[in-house]
C-alpha cells in the first residue's frame, strides 16, 4: 500500500510538472514567442555592445541544449533588462550571473539563425504589444523540482530608451 502512495505521488509530480510546462509554452506562444527549455552548456559570457543615449546596450550570451531537438542554441540576453544591470559595467550582471553550467532554463523568445541556430528577445517588451519580431519574453531557471522560477529578464528601468 505504501509503494502504491508513492508511486501515486511521484506519477503526479511528473505530470504536474509537464502540465506545467505545457501552460508555460502556452503563455509563451501568447506572447508571440517561440518556446525552449534545455540544459546549459556553456557558462554566461559578457558580451560589449554600442551605446544608445548613452547606456551601453550589452548582451550576456550562453549556450542551451534544447529539450525540444538536442540541438545547441545560442541564447543572447540583453543585459539592460537583468535587475543587475550596470551601465558602466563591463561585466554578466546579475541574476544572469547566477546561472551555471548544468542548470535548467526555460526561454521565451525570437529564434533565429545566422550562422549558428539561437534566440534572443528573451526580455520584456516594455509594455508593447508583443510581434513574432519582437514577443514579450524571459529567462527563467527550472528548480530541480520542476517549479519555474521568475523571470530574470523583467527590469524596465531603461525601457524608455525605446520609447
Amino acid at each position: 500500500m505504501k509503494s502504491l502512495a508513492v508511486f501515486s505521488f511521484l506519477v503526479l509530480l511528473i505530470f504536474g510538472a509537464n502540465v506545467a510546462m505545457a501552460d508555460e509554452a502556452g503563455l509563451c506562444q501568447a506572447a508571440d514567442g517561440s518556446y525552449l527549455t534545455g540544459t546549459v552548456t556553456q557558462a554566461p559570457r559578457f558580451v560589449a555592445g554600442h551605446a544608445r543615449d548613452g547606456v551601453e546596450l550589452s548582451h550576456t550570451q550562453l549556450t542551451l541544449q534544447a529539450d525540444q531537438d538536442g540541438e545547441s542554441y545560442d541564447v543572447a540576453m540583453d543585459n539592460v533588462f537583468a535587475s543587475g544591470y550596470d551601465a558602466a559595467g563591463e561585466a554578466v550582471p546579475s541574476p544572469l550571473s547566477s546561472i551555471t553550467v548544468g542548470d535548467k532554463l526555460e526561454l521565451c523568445g525570437e529564434l533565429y539563425q545566422s550562422g549558428d541556430v539561437g534566440i534572443h528577445w528573451v526580455h520584456t517588451d516594455c509594455g508593447d504589444p508583443p510581434a513574432a519580431t519582437a514577443p514579450d519574453g524571459w529567462v527563467k531557471l527550472i528548480g530541480a523540482d520542476g517549479a519555474v522560477g521568475p523571470n530574470l529578464e523583467d527590469s524596465q528601468e531603461y525601457c524608455k530608451l525605446w520609447q
